[in-house]
């Protein structure tokens, strides 16, 4: 379960986030919408641990993220978190299979046990010849879908999605938004996707606005 508590918070004196509240249970996927500049991203930065709220509590399957240390939120982050951002983070020194893989391997996981995850999400998400390919090599939607299936790979309890669609055709938009929704209902995972794309935000259970008076359902 994750629970968010009266979130808040500001940059420069200027509140972002006020009294933000939620509860959503294993197997739950929600889309969060609203205008740019509401802090939709901010929030999202919050669940990961990123970065940490002026007030309010988070807590994910019972640990509150108030009692960690950068150490403990390393380790969330590592073990528990599947993070998609927009500007994907996609490792330049590795190959696409590694970087997919890499998750795993902060796990520990080696070899043949995080190649054959890797390689059959990148089949999912339509890559499976790129395997070998540099970041370089490739365009900014296939950049995106690399991202997508490191976020999957291991199996977090927690996925989080900032507009991950935003370089993708229609076609592979829709491929990775089932994928994203079937890995998360099917590991009983939680899944939050931001997005401005009406069509996006239907693929999940449910759609939260954000606003400045706080997020509703």
């Amino acid at each position: 379960m994750l629970e968010l508590h009266a979130l808040s918070r500001s940059f420069n004196g200027r509140p972002v986030l006020r009294g933000i509240g939620l509860r959503l249970q294993a197997g739950e996927y929600v889309a969060i919408v609203g205008e740019s500049g509401v802090g939709k991203s901010t929030l999202l930065n919050l669940i990961a641990g990123l970065d940490r709220p002026d007030g309010g509590r988070l807590v994910l399957d019972g640990c509150d993220y108030g009692s960690l240390d950068e150490d403990g939120l390393t380790r969330l982050r590592r073990d528990r978190l599947g993070f998609v951002f927009q500007a994907f983070h996609v490792l330049p020194h590795l190959t696409v299979r590694q970087n997919v893989a890499l998750p795993l391997w902060l796990q520990g996981v080696a070899g043949a046990a995080a190649d054959r995850p890797a390689l059959q999400l990148l089949d999912a998400v339509g890559l499976a010849g790129r395997a070998d390919s540099w970041p370089r090599e490739l365009s900014g939607g296939e950049m995106q879908r690399v991202a997508i299936a490191r976020a999957l790979v291991h199996r977090p309890r927690l996925v989080l999605a900032d507009e991950p669609t935003g370089n993708l055709d229609p076609a592979n938009g829709a491929r990775v938004l089932e994928l994203l929704a079937s890995r998360i209902r099917g590991a009983g995972a939680i899944g939050i996707l931001v997005t401005h794309s009406v069509e996006a935000a239907a693929t999940a259970d449910r759609v939260l606005r954000l606003d400045a008076t706080g997020l509703h359902g």
